[in-house]
């Protein structure tokens, strides 16, 4: 048994298949899901777990170089959109349409689904590298 990190057994080899500029889709519950992308849903009831909860969760495990929001989120989700800005201050942060998000959600190498219930609660991770610290 994992003694810490992501216990979810899909998301954790998701994040582990990983490669430079990969990325993985963190979604609301409305958000469709495009045919032969992978769906993994969390989603309990409206609103657990929540857009956020998730998102930490997996920040904590994953090597994030970019991150791209669909435009609309900064007017029509404002608080989740504050979220996004303060929690990844250091990394950059793309918006793109809506409609523009969905069709890049086509290559996602996964989409996560949340209960979150409030609209543009979506973000794409793009995946980084981490070179780590081992000795040499």
């Amino acid at each position: 048994m994992k003694k810490n990190g992501i216990l979810n057994s899909h998301i954790s080899k998701v994040l582990a298949d990983l490669g430079h500029t990969d990325y993985i889709v963190i979604a609301d519950v409305g958000l469709p899901v495009p045919d032969g992308v992978p769906k993994i849903d969390l989603a309990l009831t409206y609103g657990v777990p929540s857009f956020r909860d998730v998102v930490h969760v997996i920040s904590e495990d994953m090597a994030i170089e970019q991150i791209t929001i669909a435009e609309e989120m900064v007017a029509q989700n404002q608080d989740t959109f504050l979220y996004m800005q303060q929690k990844f201050d250091h990394i950059p942060l793309l918006k793109c349409s809506h409609e523009e998000f969905k069709r890049y959600s086509q290559q996602a190498k996964v989409i996560i689904r949340t209960g979150e219930s409030r609209p543009y609660a979506n973000c794409i991770l793009h995946a980084g590298v981490h070179f780590g610290t081992a000795a040499r």
